[in-house]
């Protein structure tokens, strides 16, 4: 089974829920865009606000992950009042456990393990959550030395759940995302697909997975896009830099916000069927959705590819980004 999400989400930005899930994460601005206070409740009113206000404005893709804290609690509780929103397409994430116990400070966030024993236990809790609403399941964080990519036996669990109407997917992260893509759409059972979607890191920063991305998307898998905005570095206040000036200044010739021209650079390849916002209030989220309203020329978009770094340097900078 696969999705096609353009049909599903016509705007194509979707809302994931990382940020607002617990309460630490590595997005910048965190100190003034959450609550001072960020207990269980505080987080759930921010994340009912943020979906809400989703929902009016058009999107229909929601985000979430075993190890998002009580995101997919949330975005369950959140499905359940909203009774009307069953329109929207339903994604979350299994290969890494929460490990913080509601603390910004941990030694440890989340500890990754792509096992069956893992898949097992994790499919069982989403399940127990999001029952028949779950749409789409991925495997959190695949690089090229992922068991998710040779082990067999998983690959069989996998297809079960493809047989049981949810789309089996994977996210990518690290400097190889190309090479994980590459060999994720060779994995089969049976002759067929094991893999229904990719959900890569891709942003002005970060273009690395382009090619790849669009082999996926021919090869029929959708493609969603995370981390478009480099975990904050391409919005607001955080737009600083001198190597960001191309940014600021097409900003200012389309009227629009720097998050937005970022958001519209992602949307205009032909490849990307849904990027995700990560806002963590209503504002952001609004600015965000902007971006389906800006067209960027070709002269501009050539512009932007000023601000590509080496996939090694951006994931070495990403790497050092707090938890707050």
């Amino acid at each position: 089974m696969s999705l096609t999400l353009r049909a599903a989400s016509p705007l194509r930005i979707g809302l994931g829920l990382a940020a607002v899930g617990r309460p630490g994460y590595i997005t910048l601005g965190r100190d003034t865009d959450l609550p001072a206070v960020r207990s269980a409740e505080a987080l759930k009113e921010r994340a009912f606000a943020l979906m809400d206000a989703a929902y009016a404005q058009g999107v229909r893709y929601l985000d979430a992950a075993r190890s998002y804290g009580l995101a997919e609690t949330y975005l369950a509780e959140w499905l359940e009042s909203r009774p009307d929103a069953k329109d929207v397409v339903v994604s979350s994430k299994w290969g890494y456990t929460y490990t913080a116990d509601w603390r910004t400070q941990a030694d440890v966030h989340e500890v990754k393990d792509h096992s069956i024993d893992a898949y097992d236990r994790q499919v069982a809790e989403t399940r127990a959550l999001l029952g028949d609403r779950l749409n789409l399941y991925q495997v959190h964080s695949v690089t090229p030395d992922s068991p998710a990519l040779s082990d067999t036996a998983l690959h069989e669990r996998l297809a079960q759940l493809t047989e049981e109407g949810v789309t089996v997917g994977l996210s990518t992260s690290g400097p190889r995302q190309a090479d994980t893509i590459r060999a994720a759409l060779s994995v089969t059972v049976s002759g067929r697909p094991v893999f229904g979607s990719v959900q890569t890191t891709y942003n002005l920063l970060e273009r690395s997975a382009g090619g790849a991305l669009a082999e996926a998307h021919d090869a029929g898998c959708a493609v969603i896009v995370k981390e478009a905005l480099a975990n904050g570095r391409l919005a607001g206040p955080h737009v600083v830099a001198a190597e960001m000036g191309a940014l600021r200044e097409i900003a200012q010739e389309t009227g629009a916000s720097c998050d937005a021209v970022a958001l519209a650079a992602v949307l205009a390849q032909p490849w990307a069927d849904v990027v995700l916002s990560g806002a963590a209030t209503v504002d952001q989220l609004t600015s965000n959705i902007a971006a389906t309203h800006v067209h960027l020329s070709s002269a501009q978009l050539e512009r932007l590819t000023e601000l590509a770094q080496p996939a090694e340097a951006y994931w070495a900078q990403r790497s050092r980004l707090a938890w707050a």
